[in-house]
């Protein structure tokens, strides 16, 4: 395929009668300060604009453009080394593969499905935080407007919250805790709308009292949510600037979240709740390096090897496998379910542990140790878990 991919993924962006959204992946460095930037069309007082959803290691940023400003921001994506692109419209999938060497490979299909846009008694019915009313709490974290919408650039995040809040409720457990109030631990909070979302969802529709902490290493996100807190009056709900592996909660947590940790700051969210007990733990991995380092090629996957994006889902999937896999050793009732559909992010994995089950069931030991054994690694959370999981070996 030519040059001209990036002419025709524009004026496809730009159609205002077929355009869906188009996703844009790569690899952080000095020339791509994003792992993935979602473009979608949003009315904004009746007016056609472009979204721009930007993704990076630890934080996610929305803004909103029209006419001219769209074009150039537009203009702007495409000129960077992402090295895939998909654009969805009404007419068609499109598909682009950049290679090392920058030679851009386009497939062409169908669409998957048609696209029929969702009114919002529809899109947000029997949701677990209802959108139909306006509501203090979530006007000042942001998600709704003083009329009660919620916000053109926060009802893709709006939907992750309530996805999340129903994987929360699947657990059953959140009824089972013997004291109250219970405490949230979220690691890697960032802005922090996950986290009031789960506070104000126990606390004042489920009328569970719960406390919460937020810990991250964005000092000024964590100043601002100490900031909201004040301003709605929780003086139980506190955030702290620290890495996750430095932080020593007040309370063990009975809840440990974890949404997007990167790399290694998953496993120190699993690890602390691991070591504290804590009755449910949910995590979305976001992505993941250490593992892929110690992979080397093991007969037969040399061809699943030989290809670098093939490699790094093989590293990706291991990664989570020995997660899930401690998890039950110690004793967790695991699953690793889809958190939220694809076309929102690459990253769409929930890692759902529930502690009910025995600790060192000699099956999960074997499958552990089996499988390090044959891709000769040795996964982060074993490390910081140590002589609680050796134990077991």
């Amino acid at each position: 395929m030519t040059d001209n991919y990036r002419e025709m993924l524009q004026q496809a962006a730009l159609d205002e009668t077929t355009f869906v959204q188009m996703t844009l992946k790569g690899d952080i460095s000095n020339t791509l300060p994003w792992r993935m930037v979602n473009v979608r069309p949003v009315q904004i007082k009746q007016r056609r604009h472009l979204q721009f959803s930007h993704f990076s290691a630890k934080q996610d940023i929305t803004k909103n453009y029209e006419g001219t400003e769209a074009l150039s921001h537009l203009r702007e994506l495409l000129a960077m080394p992402f090295h895939s692109i998909h654009l969805r419209s009404t007419m068609e999938e499109l598909n682009v593969q950049i290679t090392k060497k920058g030679k851009a490979i386009l497939h062409r299909s169908a669409p998957i499905k048609p696209h029929v846009e969702q009114v919002e008694h529809d899109r947000w019915k029997d949701w677990p935080i209802p959108a139909s009313l306006p509501d203090p709490f979530l006007q000042k974290i942001g998600i709704q407007t003083s009329d009660g919408r919620i916000r053109a650039d926060m009802q893709d995040k709006f939907a992750q919250i309530n996805e999340f809040l129903k994987l929360l409720d699947h657990t059953g457990a959140l009824t089972t805790f013997d004291h109250s109030p219970i405490h949230i631990l979220d690691c890697g909070a960032g802005a922090a709308h996950l986290t009031f979302a789960t506070y104000h969802y126990l606390n004042n529709i489920r009328q569970i009292p719960a406390n919460l902490s937020g810990v991250d290493t964005n000092a000024e996100l964590m100043a601002r949510s100490n900031t909201y807190s004040h301003d709605l009056g929780l003086g139980d709900a506190c955030f702290y600037a620290s890495p996750i592996i430095e932080h020593v909660p007040e309370y063990a947590p009975d809840i440990v979240l974890a949404l997007h940790a990167c790399d290694t700051a998953t496993d120190e969210a699993l690890a602390l709740g691991i070591k504290h007990g804590a009755s449910i733990i949910m995590t979305a991995p976001c992505c993941h390096k250490h593992l892929h380092q110690q992979l080397e090629t093991r007969a037969p996957f040399e061809p699943v090897m030989r290809q670098g994006i093939l490699k790094q889902r093989m590293g990706d999937i291991l990664t989570d496998s020995f997660r899930a896999l401690v998890l039950r050793i110690m004793g967790y009732k695991t699953d690793v379910v889809e958190f939220i559909s694809s076309e929102h992010t690459g990253r769409n994995l929930m890692i759902r542990a529930v502690k009910k089950t025995a600790v060192g069931e000699a099956e999960f030991v074997k499958e552990y140790n089996d499988l390090k054994a044959f891709w000769g690694v040795t996964p982060y959370l074993e490390t910081l878990l140590g002589d609680q999981l050796a134990v077991f070996n």
